[in-house]
């Protein structure tokens, strides 16, 4: 599958990434991305979110491909309940938001946590770092097998967003590529009726 062929749902987290996040740079650069716009970036809210993240599925014309970062993670965990399989092609996710972490993203212990922790009903890949002050590596390994992801280890990379160094973040644009050609299987959104 190439980006042409997709719908790229781009799902960011508290706050909403910025104009120096991979997130938003990703969304400007690739023509069929577009942003999963939240009522509110600075309250987490786990039905709002998820439900916005399913009306942008269902909306949608091509294959879906979700790219999630932190709490958007969790917000596609929450919305996978709600899909149904092969709404959604595959989901990225990247940094996901912690339970037990030194660090606490605002809202999140009040309305994701716990995390939802059954198989995804996509293809998925989950992206962490060794020194990511809001997940452990344990626990990011965890939830990838809670939810049939692949995992990778980024290595130290923080939270893999515009203040760790990862404004443009090529590396992760090229695993971004791998990752749309091993969807090429994937059959064509099923229209809704």
């Amino acid at each position: 599958m190439k980006t042409s062929d997709a719908d790229i749902l781009i799902i960011p987290g508290w706050s909403g990434s910025g104009p120096d996040h991979w997130q938003s740079r990703w969304e400007t650069r690739l023509t069929t991305a577009r942003r999963v716009e939240q009522e509110d970036w600075y309250k987490p809210s786990r039905p709002v979110w998820a439900e916005r993240i399913v009306q942008a599925v269902r909306a949608s014309t091509r294959p879906v491909v979700l790219v999630a970062h932190s709490a958007g993670v969790s917000a596609v965990a929450h919305a996978a309940e709600q899909l149904k399989p092969g709404e959604v092609a595959g989901a990225f996710l990247v940094a996901p938001a912690s339970e037990r972490a030194k660090g606490a993203i605002p809202g999140m212990a009040q309305d994701f946590i716990p995390h939802r922790r059954e198989i995804l009903p996509f293809r998925s890949v989950l992206i962490a770092s060794t020194d990511d002050p809001y997940c452990t590596p344990e626990e990011a390994r965890e939830l990838a097998q809670a939810w049939g992801a692949e995992f990778v280890d980024a290595g130290e990379s923080g939270h893999i967003n515009s203040e760790s160094g990862h404004g443009p973040w090529p590396d992760g644009l090229l695993r971004f590529g791998g990752f749309l050609r091993s969807l090429t299987a994937v059959p064509q959104k099923p229209i809704q009726g």
